[in-house]
């Protein structure tokens, strides 16, 4: 049983958020400083990483549309974790809450660094790496306070932000293509891997554009209708995503030397200089991947803090995540608390723009396919032990063969990591091991549940029975007593 459910069942968020600030909330995570700064990320590789990236988007699409299956299935607050609970039990849920929350204020600091460098293009032009340190702080705080302020604005701030950012980004997605000289492209293969080593690569990093595509069926339990809104909020949102991202990364490499594109900060500020000649088309191309980041920024940093107040509810997260402030239910403590480490990351590993981005930006890759494999894993376990008696043949073979695709893109992004990167991950995913332990501690709980309940999602311990789980006297236990698991 959780805290909540033993303390009294707390208050559920008021639902909020309509299908515009759902979709605007996927898109607006999806399309942050990412789309802006990768081209320069993917162009060691050449144009090798624009086949990456298709495939990296058909992957993307069969993630949405998991996302999407599950979210009707389960519409509570939570998403991977939610799910993960729903079918393997607290300890998956409470890994997925935990990697999840990692892959949020961590891809908030590479999406500031990336941000930083469309500031620049108007302040600290030199790059003095104490101004940028101090740019990227005001950056991840003015999301931080706009989320302080209530879930109404935030969603009303994401929808603006949203619209602002398309209107160029359309421009080089379409009038961009015109511009594309060949020249431009350089060597196919650029790398020194092998064609799909380099593929593999490309992918892992390409794979940062599309994180957020989860991002509705996370705040589920704010949206209204989630049922209905958020599947179409997470599949559409996805959809857009990828045809910008497609069409504006190929007018990029199309319109920008591959030696100058590796070098720049900016790269769609240089493509749109060198198409319209001047300045003034980079500084408003500039402008707009400013009010991008801070519409992703805002966006993610509300998801920093849904996750893991989720978990908080079922007793799987620090119980201060789950404290809500004001009228419209702000979970203030997951907002500052993800805000100061993303914050801490960004100033101990500014270094160089490279790679702080790269390395942030595969890290985040990781931390976040662990929640997608296991949501994949999820909709191919319900699939085969209910599907049948569910679904028609015909819905079941789709569902099976997306579920399946989507665990596999998952495996293979795992895989083009690097083996550096899978380390550092798998050791910041461990360090979550402690954490799990002193909260099964601190409820006084040991082995696992009794009574799994498979058809009631548990996304809130007030909406559900407790479980039988075996408890463990805090005082006068016999010191020959020996409790196994089996007992």
């Amino acid at each position: 049983m959780s805290r909540s459910a033993r303390g009294g069942a707390r208050p559920a968020p008021r639902a909020q958020l309509g299908l515009s600030a759902a979709s605007a909330l996927v898109i607006g995570s999806i399309i942050g400083t990412g789309v802006f700064a990768l081209p320069s990320a993917l162009a060691p590789y050449g144009p090798i990483a624009l086949v990456a990236f298709g495939a990296v988007t058909l992957g993307a699409l069969a993630l949405a549309v998991t996302f999407g299956s599950l979210s009707q299935r389960v519409p509570a607050s939570g998403g991977p974790y939610v799910y993960a609970r729903e079918a393997f039990g607290e300890f998956a849920g409470f890994l997925n809450a935990w990697s999840y929350w990692i892959t949020a204020w961590a891809g908030n600091a590479a999406i500031v660094v990336a941000w930083v460098g469309y500031v620049e293009v108007f302040v600290n032009t030199g790059h003095r790496t104490g101004i940028s340190v101090l740019i990227a702080l005001v950056g991840l705080w003015i999301p931080a306070a706009v989320n302080l302020s209530g879930v109404r604005n935030t969603g009303a701030f994401q929808v603006i932000t949203t619209v602002l950012k398309f209107v160029p980004l359309i421009l080089m997605a379409t009038v961009g293509l015109l511009f594309v000289d060949p020249d431009n492209f350089g060597a196919f293969n650029a790398s020194d891997q092998s064609a799909l080593g380099a593929i593999s690569a490309a992918a892992a990093i390409a794979l940062f554009s599309y994180l957020g595509l989860e991002a509705a069926s996370v705040v589920a339990g704010r949206v209204r209708d989630p049922e209905r809104n958020v599947p179409r909020a997470t599949v559409y949102g996805t959809l857009v995503c990828a045809v910008i991202y497609l069409l504006g990364t190929l007018a990029v490499f199309g319109t920008v030397s591959h030696g100058e594109l590796g070098a720049s900060t900016a790269p769609f500020t240089d493509a749109a200089n060198n198409i319209v000649g001047g300045t003034w088309a980079g500084d408003a191309v500039a402008a707009a991947a400013i009010v991008s980041g801070i519409g992703a920024l805002n966006g993610w940093t509300m998801l920093c803090a849904e996750m893991p107040y989720a978990a908080a509810r079922d007793g799987l997260f620090p119980e201060a995540f789950a404290r809500l402030r004001g009228t419209s239910g702000v979970p203030a403590f997951g907002i500052v608390a993800s805000t100061v480490l993303a914050s801490l990351i960004t100033v101990f590993s500014y270094t160089r723009f490279e790679d702080v981005f790269t390395r942030i930006v595969l890290l985040s890759v990781l931390t976040a396919v662990i929640p997608y494999l296991f949501s994949a894993a999820a909709q191919l376990y319900w699939l085969l032990a209910r599907g049948r008696e569910r679904l028609s043949p015909r819905r079941l073979a789709r569902d099976v063969t997306v579920a399946a695709l989507a665990m596999a893109f998952s495996y293979w992004s795992i895989q083009g990591s690097g083996y550096q990167t899978v380390y550092y991950g798998l050791f910041v995913l461990l360090l979550g091991l402690p954490v799990y332990v002193w909260l099964k501690r601190d409820r006084g709980e040991y082995g696992a549940e009794t009574s799994p309940g498979p058809q009631v999602p548990r996304a809130r311990a007030s909406e559900t029975a407790p479980s039988a789980v075996i408890r463990i006297p805090r005082a006068r236990r016999p010191l020959g007593t020996v409790l196994r698991h089996h007992d």
